[in-house]
């Protein structure tokens, strides 16, 4: 079985391009286009990784990460936020609510599949928090 990734974005061209990419790749890949529906997803799906975009409709990427670093059954789920807030202040606030990439729109399909190969393979290794 592949494993499975969700993107949280509501621009459907860079979901679109996100997921021809990883599902070019061999992953299975979902897709929600507001924030109340990309935390459902995540919380019933148990996708292996997250693709998170921080300014969606209804609740924002901040938002939905906080909430599942809250929770154990998604505390440790690789998250990698993209976005098109690009201020150093964007990405530590990203990092601080439990991002662990955060990337800045546009970004390179190339860029999102190299960063979600390496956020999978490390999944086994890490627990989210230490070092």
């Amino acid at each position: 079985m592949s494993e499975r990734i969700l993107i949280i974005e509501d621009d459907r061209s860079t979901a679109r391009l996100a997921e021809y990419t990883l599902q070019q790749a061999g992953y299975e890949v979902g897709i929600a286009s507001d924030g109340f529906e990309g935390l459902r997803k995540a919380l019933g799906e148990h996708p292996d990784l997250i693709i998170l975009d921080v300014m969606l409709p209804g609740l924002d990427g901040y938002e939905i990460c906080h909430r599942l670093r809250q929770k154990a059954e998604t505390a440790n789920l690789p998250i990698l936020m993209i976005s098109a807030k690009a201020r150093k202040d964007d990405k530590d606030v990203g990092l601080q609510v439990g991002a662990d990439e955060y990337l800045t729109k546009p970004v390179d399909p190339s860029e999102i599949l190299a960063r979600v190969q390496a956020l999978l393979a490390d999944k086994g290794r890490i627990v989210y928090g230490e070092s």
